[in-house]
């Protein structure tokens, strides 16, 4: 057995995993060098390792001191910045709806899924993405980049971790036992048309029946 983004501590196997703390911390520090403060995240169950690990990046990144003077500088941290739903469409709606309503001016989440109900949620209140509020996807699905707008997402190294896993599990079954440790391979920022400079009345939020 090889496990590919499902680590188990304990469990006598190799394991393959995107650097998912890492991955989010560089997520949010892309939204605070655009000048977001009140930065929400939109994320799956949290009984699942890979949303803990993923809310830890987040947290560390908005606790994070910035370099230097400038866009970033004192963000707003709270606990009411993290909403745990489903990883869907529909999860990452229900997610971002209750971010708006908490004044955030950006959302990172879980998954590309999540973005796009986040992208949803944001016109539901007749706002814009980016114009009013950023989005931030995970995985870079295959379809992603041709959504609208294109979505700013954390690329997991897909072909990297399958060749590592298969030679991982061909060893395995050769009788040459795999290190029984993660390892973890790094997720690449891909900047597209879904974050822009955070809007000058950041941190409010406009009602239902309002349109901009």
């Amino acid at each position: 057995m090889v496990f590919v983004n499902g680590y188990v501590e304990g469990l006598d196997a190799p394991f393959v995993s995107t650097d998912d703390v890492e991955a989010m911390r560089i997520a949010v520090q892309h939204l605070r060098s655009l000048g977001h403060r009140r930065i929400g995240c939109a994320m799956g169950p949290a009984r699942y390792l890979a949303s803990q690990r993923k809310v830890r990046g987040f947290q560390q990144a908005m606790l994070a001191p910035n370099d230097g003077p400038g866009p970033g500088a004192n963000v707003e941290v709270d606990d009411d910045l993290v909403v745990h739903s489903v990883y869907s469409v529909e999860g990452g709606q229900a997610a971002t709806e209750t971010l708006l309503e908490r004044g955030v001016s950006a959302v990172v989440c879980g998954s590309d899924l999540m973005a796009l109900g986040a992208v949803r949620a944001v016109r539901g209140r007749g706002l814009q993405v980016p114009r009013d509020v950023s989005v931030t996807g995970y995985d870079d699905s295959l379809l992603i980049a041709f959504t609208d707008p294109p979505m700013t997402t954390m690329r997991q190294n897909v072909p990297a971790m399958s060749q590592h896993a298969v030679a991982a599990l061909l060893d395995e079954i050769r009788g040459t036992p795999q290190p029984r440790r993660e390892l973890l391979f790094h997720a690449e920022l891909v900047v597209r048309q879904s974050t822009g400079p955070a809007p000058a009345e950041a941190g409010t939020v406009a009602p239902l029946t309002e349109a901009r």
